[in-house]
C-alpha cells in the first residue's frame, strides 16, 4: 500500500505553462506519474508535453478525471489556486510554492476545513510513493519501494535521508515533505495516523527543525497512539534565537521552537534521535 497517492493517481498541474511547472511536469511524467491535465487561466486549449491545458481546475477535473493537484503558481496567486482546487473537490492538493503570505494561508486553512481535501505544503517538495507515482519535485531515482515512511519539514534533508535509506537497502512506502512554512495544510500527526493503518509501512523517519511545536505534538501522539518504530532528526541545533534559518517557520521565538526541547520530547516518547 501507500498513503494518499498511488499508480491510480491522476494529477492536474496548476501553473503548468510556467518554467517550473513545465519542467517538473516532464520529470513527473518520466517517473511514471499520470499527469492528466494542466491549468493556466487564458491558456486553455494549448498543450504542455502533450498534456491538455484548461482555463479552470473544475473544467480539467470534469474532462480528465484528475483527482490530485500539484501547484506551481507564483506566491501572490497561490492561495487562490489552492482554494480553486478545493472547490473542484480534489482529494489531495500539493502546493510547492514558497513565499505565500501567512494571512493568505489563514484564509486557505479556514476554507479547506471540513471540505475533505488534504493539503500538503506549501513550501514543500511534495509526496512520492516509490515505484508508483510522484507528485512534486523530489528526485525520483534515489527512491525505492520498501517498508520505511519518511515525513519531513525539509525538502533537501528528505532527499538526503531517502538516499541513505536506499543505500542500506531500506526502501520507502511513502515519503512526504510537509513544508517549512509557519502555516501548513497537514502535520506530522495527520500523516502518522495514515501510516499507522498502512500495512506496508513498518517504521517511520521523522525530520524536524526549529520553530513551532509540531515535533513535540507528534512525540506526544507517538507515545500514546503509535506502535511502529520511529527515528528522528532535528535540524537547527546551533541556530541563534530570533534568527530565521532557511524556512519561514524555522525560527526560535517567544521561548518556543528550540531544538533541545524537541529532542527532549522525542526521546521521552521513546524515539531515537540522530
Amino acid at each position: 500500500m501507500s498513503i494518499l497517492v498511488d499508480e491510480h493517481t491522476r494529477v492536474v498541474v496548476q501553473g503548468i505553462t510556467g518554467r517550473e511547472g513545465a519542467f517538473h511536469t516532464k520529470r513527473m511524467m518520466e517517473y511514471g506519474t499520470v499527469v492528466a491535465a494542466g491549468v493556466t487561466p487564458g491558456k486553455g486549449g494549448s498543450e504542455v508535453e502533450g498534456v491538455p491545458v484548461f482555463n479552470t481546475v473544475k473544467r480539467a477535473v470534469e474532462q480528465t478525471g484528475a483527482n490530485v493537484s500539484c501547484i506551481f503558481v507564483p506566491p501572490p496567486f497561490a492561495a487562490d489556486a489552492i482554494i480553486e482546487a478545493g472547490s473542484a473537490g480534489l482529494d489531495l492538493i500539493v502546493c510547492i510554492t514558497e513565499g505565500i503570505p501567512v494571512l493568505d494561508m489563514v484564509k486557505v486553512i479556514g476554507f479547506l476545513r471540513n471540505r475533505g481535501s488534504a493539503l500538503i505544503g506549501p513550501n514543500c517538495p511534495g509526496i512520492i510513493s516509490p515505484g508508483k507515482t510522484k507528485v512534486g519535485i523530489m528526485p525520483g531515482p534515489i527512491h525505492t519501494p520498501g517498508p520505511m515512511a519518511v515525513i519531513s519539514r525539509s525538502g533537501t534533508l528528505t532527499y538526503e535521508v531517502v538516499d541513505q535509506l536506499t543505500r542500506v537497502g531500506l526502501g520507502q512506502s511513502t515519503c512526504i515533505g510537509i513544508g517549512g512554512d509557519p502555516l501548513i495544510g497537514t502535520t506530522f500527526i495527520d500523516h502518522l495516523e495514515r501510516f499507522k493503518e498502512d500495512d506496508q509501512t513498518k517504521g517511520v523517519v521523522m525530520i524536524g527543525e526549529i520553530g513551532g511545536t509540531g515535533e513535540e505534538d507528534a512525540a506526544a501522539y507517538i507515545r500514546e497512539s503509535f506502535d511502529k518504530p520511529v527515528v528522528a532528526f532535528i535540524a537547527g541545533q546551533t541556530a541563534p534565537p530570533g534568527r530565521r534559518m532557511g524556512h519561514a517557520g524555522a525560527i526560535v521565538s517567544g521561548g518556543q521552537g528550540m531544538a533541545r526541547d524537541k529532542i527532549k520530547a522525542l526521546k521521552a516518547a521513546g524515539i531515537t534521535v540522530a
